[in-house]
Order: structure tokens, then sequence, then C-alpha cells
């Protein structure tokens, strides 16, 4: 972008109505973790790569799975301008707010000022008072190119209602209502109103940064899991379980659907089983009563397990419920007890693979 570029757009902002986006409400009372969405509609057309650069997402298949996109998407993908790609990060919760953990830093570029980088570089997801305060600078105006500032994401952990929830980000567009928001993102208007302080749903204003909590799929992990928080809101999908298992959330019965991650060596992800059914297969109990060998879980104590269980579903009642607990599919153990040199050779190449995945 050109110097007479980079000046006609940070003018152009100006000129733009811009909404508070002020943090989210999460009320835990220890400090909390949990993933959080926001939705990035970039200003100029840009790629998915580009996308999980600015974000400095660990993974690029983090990203395809918010996008509920394939795995074999490629990086140079298309993103329009202003239509919306899913991000989803880690949220931090602490003193009565939340914010993304540390990520993404931007780099000040030339002709980089704190407003442009909100509304124009991130799409309004933040403003520039909260940018400025999460790197303590007190003059606004004054950033130097090359300066690494940190830009605090809106998020919450908090739980909304009796359901399971992730918190999205979404920046409100002209013409948009409460109702309309509330019927596309499968909520109410009652809870939005709530959730973001709004008295009048006449007030909403274009710019404005609205949370949303999208309902997430219950399952059947283990309290003991290390990706025991784990929710998938319905329209996407994640790898957990080192990338070895995806898990989708089914707006039917919305619980997980979780199976082996198609094009995995088996040397890493050996057939995850409950007995002699594998990790997402059914069976027919009567016309409305079945049995899935689902996903409970994984741990890495002394060795990589995944955990499986047996869930009786009723299709009829878009009920499920576990009839076993939780255990260790045996042929998903990787034991570290090695005696020689070829299971060690085996254990390092496994290693290495789980790392650059």
């Amino acid at each position: 972008m050109t110097s007479l570029s980079i000046l006609l757009l940070s003018i152009s902002f100006l000129f733009l109505p811009f909404a508070s986006a002020a943090r989210f409400t999460c009320t835990a009372k220890n400090p909390s973790t949990c993933q959080s969405l926001v939705g990035y509609a970039p200003v100029n057309a840009t790629t998915l790569g580009a996308v999980r650069l600015l974000f400095q997402l660990r993974s690029f298949r983090s990203l395809l799975a918010a996008n509920s996109l394939p795995l074999n998407t490629p990086q140079n993908y298309t993103v329009p301008a202003s239509s919306t790609v899913r991000v989803r990060f880690p949220c931090y919760c602490s003193g009565g707010s939340g914010s993304s953990f540390g990520l993404p830093v931007y780099k000040v570029r030339p002709g980089d000022g704190l407003d442009a980088i909100a509304r124009g570089v991130f799409a309004g997801l933040v403003t520039y008072e909260e940018i400025a305060k999460a790197n303590n600078i007190s003059d606004p105006n004054r950033i130097e190119v090359g300066q690494q500032i940190k830009i605090p994401l809106p998020c919450s952990c908090d739980m909304v209602g009796p359901d399971p929830v992730v918190h999205y980000a979404h920046v409100e567009v002209a013409g948009s209502s409460i109702t309309g928001i509330a019927t596309a993102f499968g909520t109410t208007e009652d809870t939005l109103m709530k959730l973001n302080g709004i008295t009048d749903s006449k007030s909403l204003q274009a710019g404005q940064v609205l949370d949303v909590p999208l309902k997430a799929c219950s399952s059947s992990i283990s309290s003991t899991s290390l990706d025991r928080n784990l929710r998938v809101p319905n329209g996407s999908y994640v790898l957990t379980a080192n990338n070895c298992i995806q898990c989708s959330c089914s707006s039917t019965t919305w619980q997980l659907n979780c199976g082996p991650t198609q094009g995995i060596s088996s040397l890493v992800c050996p057939a995850a089983k409950c007995g002699d059914m594998y990790l997402g297969n059914t069976s027919s109990n009567s016309a409305c009563d079945g049995t899935l060998c689902s996903y409970a879980g994984y741990t890495n104590s002394t060795s990589f397990t995944i955990l499986t269980n047996l869930t009786t579903l009723s299709v009829c009642n878009n009920v499920a419920s576990p009839v076993s607990q939780p255990k260790a599919s045996s042929a998903l153990r990787l034991r570290l007890g090695l005696s020689n040199w070829s299971n060690l050779l085996f254990l390092v190449h496994v290693s290495l693979l789980c790392f650059y995945w």
C-alpha cells in the first residue's frame, strides 16, 4: 500500500461513525480461560493466510475449523472485503472483563495511527482507546514505526443460562436490528440486550461490537481430560487431542460428533475404538435408540491416551447419555516406557510430527 493510500484511508476513518467496543463482561471470581470467537470483516480483500498471520494463530487449521472449511483449503483462499471470517482465540477473564490472552501483537507501520489500526486493520473489533490502555500509551497520537502493540480482542468465558456457549464478538452493520441478530445467531432478543447492557433496542449503532452467545454442543468429555472445557458451536468444528480427533456440533442432538481426523498418519493417531466399535460409529438398538462410540477426551500424564465412551442415543427425544465410564482405547496409547532404540526413534518421529502439525 502506498503512503498516499494509507493517508487517504486514515482520513476516511475520521468521517465514519464508530460505536464504542467495550470489553465483554466476564464475572468469574478467579482468573479463567476459555476459547472465544470474533467475526473479522476485513476492509479490503485479503486471504485466509493473511488473516492467520494478522491474528497470529498457531495453526492454520484452527482458522479452517472455525469457519467449517475443508482441511485442504489453501492459505491463498480469497476473503472478499467486508465478508466475515470467524477467528478462534484464547480468552482470559480477570477483573470483571475478558480480553485476548496476549495476542495478537501488531507491529506499527509507516503512516499508522491507533484509530486506523483499530478500525482499518482490525475492522472495528477494538477501539483506539482500548489499544492505548492495553499498551500504556498516554498519547494515542504518538506511536513509533516498529512499535509492538497488543490488540485486546473482546471475549468472555461466562455461562449464559444452563447451556454451554461460545462467546462471539459481532461487529454491527448499518440497518441491522436486535431481532435480526438474535434470529441469525439462534439466541433471544432479551439475552442479547441483557448481555450487552442494552436498554433500548433502537439504540443499536453501526460499528457496535456485540457479545453474541453461540449455543455449543454438550459432550461426554471427562473432567480429567486436557480438553475438558472444549466447546464447539454449531456451524464449526475443532481439532483436538494433538489434532488426532475432529469434533463438530450437531444442531439436531446438540451433542459433539467426533471422529478420527482424516489425512493424519496412523503412526501418530492409531485407530480409536470402543471395543469393536470405531469412534464416531453407532449401532441401532431400536427404532429410536442406539449406541454411539463417543470421544471422552485425552491425557498426557504418562502416555498420550485418547479416551472413548459408549453413549446411548435417543433419536426420537434428541437425548444422549453415557452408559459407561470413559476408558482409554488401547489402540491409542503411546507408552513412554521404551526398551530399545527402534521404539525410541519411533517416539521421536511421533513427537516431531505432532510439533510441526
